[in-house]
């Protein structure tokens, strides 16, 4: 008869050894819980902490006579920082430039992004996708100023050279180009890991039905990765909205209403990081349309949030 262990006997018998049994309670447990809570509750400290900073000076900013809600959000004007008496304060410029540049930047992110994605995960070998993945994310790591420069002294000039229109030096169109090229490797990242954690189980059963490498992609595994592609290309263009420094460098400090995308503009953004930077008195117009512009810009960014999560919900699938 072959001899069993202690804990093999105790398993056939259907019991648990004591040295197996939970004697004390594992502290270091604990204290990796509690350090997780804190963690989680100091990024929701700091989301009500920029509410808390953000509505007393915007408060008091739609509280002065001259300035109206309705006015702000529909004006075609901007110039708060003019003198008493020419002021105008209709965001509607800083608005619409902002998403101009957005859109540009997406065009540009989302395919290359979803396309690197998908050849990092579907056809790239383990040895490949391990040179390629920290050299695309590298990209994420360069400063935003160094972004900001390239766009002013190379793009802007190439654009020059080869487009057969007139391009201000301060425009859109670069900004937006290279604001896309920043916002890559954030896309392509969270696209892949959603598309690696397909089951291959589903890639097996298209492939054992005649399928190529290319309709399993295109047909099985983004469809099955959706929610979390969605959720990439939400968040890449949440990024896009609240890009400063590019847009502050490379597309101009003139608001400027209009959607043609080779003249100068001012986002946002570009408009909290130049109004910021100048000598504008606490408790003065000037200073709280940074606070305005600034909830605006907060609400905008939880409105892209919150239909992230509604589509994220939508197209989840749940393997087991």
């Amino acid at each position: 008869m072959p001899a069993t262990s202690r804990p093999q006997r105790a398993a056939a018998s259907g019991t648990t050894p004591p040295s197996l049994r939970r004697s004390r309670p594992r502290y270091a447990e604990r204290v990796v819980e509690a350090l997780l809570m804190i963690a989680a509750f100091v990024s929701i400290a700091t989301t009500i902490g920029i509410v808390i900073a953000l509505i007393p000076p915007t408060v008091d900013f739609f509280g002065k006579p001259e300035i109206s809600v309705w006015d702000f959000l529909t004006g075609t004007d901007w110039s708060p920082l003019f003198a008493a008496g020419q002021r105008q304060f209709g965001v509607i410029p800083l608005v619409s430039a902002t998403l101009v540049i957005t859109a540009i930047a997406c065009l540009v992110a989302i395919p290359l992004g979803l396309g690197a994605a998908t050849y990092l995960s579907e056809y790239a070998s383990r040895r490949v996708r391990d040179v390629l993945k920290p050299v695309l994310e590298v990209l994420a790591g360069v400063p935003t100023v160094v972004y900001g420069f390239f766009a002013l002294e190379f793009v802007t000039p190439f654009l020059g050279r080869v487009l057969p229109f007139e391009i201000d030096i301060y425009n859109a169109l670069s900004a937006g180009l290279v604001m896309g090229i920043m916002i890559i490797p954030t896309v392509a990242s969270l696209a892949e890991d959603a598309m690696t954690a397909v089951p291959n189980s589903l890639r097996d059963g298209a492939y054992a039905l005649g399928s190529t490498r290319r309709q399993v992609s295109v047909r099985v595994v983004i469809p099955a990765a959706l929610s979390g592609i969605v959720a990439a290309f939400i968040l890449g263009i949440s990024r896009a909205i609240g890009e400063t420094m590019i847009v502050a460098i490379a597309a101009g400090g003139r608001p400027n209403l209009s959607l043609n995308p080779l003249e100068e503009m001012q986002t946002m953004t570009g408009f909290i990081a130049a109004a910021g930077l100048g000598d504008q008195p606490t408790g003065s117009v000037g200073y709280e349309t940074i606070f305005a512009v600034g909830t605006l810009l907060f609400l905008i960014t939880l409105v892209m949030n919150l239909i992230s999560i509604q589509l994220v919900r939508k197209y989840r699938e749940v393997y087991e």
